[in-house]
């Protein structure tokens, strides 16, 4: 994909951005929507103790990891809206195995359970998946 330029009041132009759900190249920034990789909704209902209002700040603002917020094509992030992988999966999916070691890193990086159906779900893509390592690093 190719770099944009910064303008005036730091509006991207030019540029091409690959959205890793579905495939799609963005040429327009307009077209693209920072996903909570593991959504807001997801998250309130996964905590493991209640959170206080600067956790749930820390992690919706989370840029310490690369996994916790992604650029993807607005029309599938609508389409994902606060899924888990028992519910949607990517339309693309050579991008599968990526998706469920991301959501599985950015569950543990937040210590977040899982429910049953969400981890028959992910186990399933594990059994498609036996080269991915998950990867995370504790939140602070």
């Amino acid at each position: 994909m190719q770099a944009p330029q910064v303008g005036a009041g730091c509006k991207l132009t030019g540029g091409s951005w690959r959205s890793a759900y579905d495939a799609v190249a963005v040429t327009d920034a307009a077209r693209l929507n920072v996903d909570h990789f593991v959504p807001l909704a997801e998250v309130y209902d996964s905590e493991q103790t209640p959170w206080t209002a600067a956790r749930r700040e820390a992690y919706a603002n989370d840029q310490g990891s690369p996994d916790t917020l992604i650029a993807v094509s607005a029309a599938s992030n609508r389409s994902k809206a606060d899924k888990d992988p028992a519910e949607w999966l990517p339309s693309d999916g050579s991008y599968h195995c990526t998706y469920a070691a991301t959501w599985v890193g950015t569950k543990l990086r937040w210590d977040l359970a899982v429910d049953a159906n969400e981890r028959q779900a992910l186990l399933g893509l594990a059994e498609d998946c036996p080269t991915t390592t998950v990867v995370y690093e504790p939140a602070p």
